[in-house]
């Protein structure tokens, strides 16, 4: 699954380090998210969506 969760933390200037502890998770999890190697659970996606103001379907693109 494609997203633009690394453009997002550019754009709020965030570093993974910062975005991993909003998110409560590891900067190894931010990593694997933003590199599409993990797919998040239903409640970090939620998360996610909650802190870049957003819909979990404006971040994360299903490959096709």
């Amino acid at each position: 699954m494609d997203n633009d969760i690394a453009a997002r933390r550019a754009d709020r200037g965030l570093s993974q380090a910062q975005l991993a502890e909003a998110l409560g998770v590891s900067r190894q999890t931010v990593i694997s998210l933003e590199k599409g190697r993990f797919d998040p659970s239903l409640p970090l996606a939620f998360r996610l969506a909650a802190l870049f103001e957003a819909r979990i379907e404006e971040i994360f693109h299903p490959d096709e």
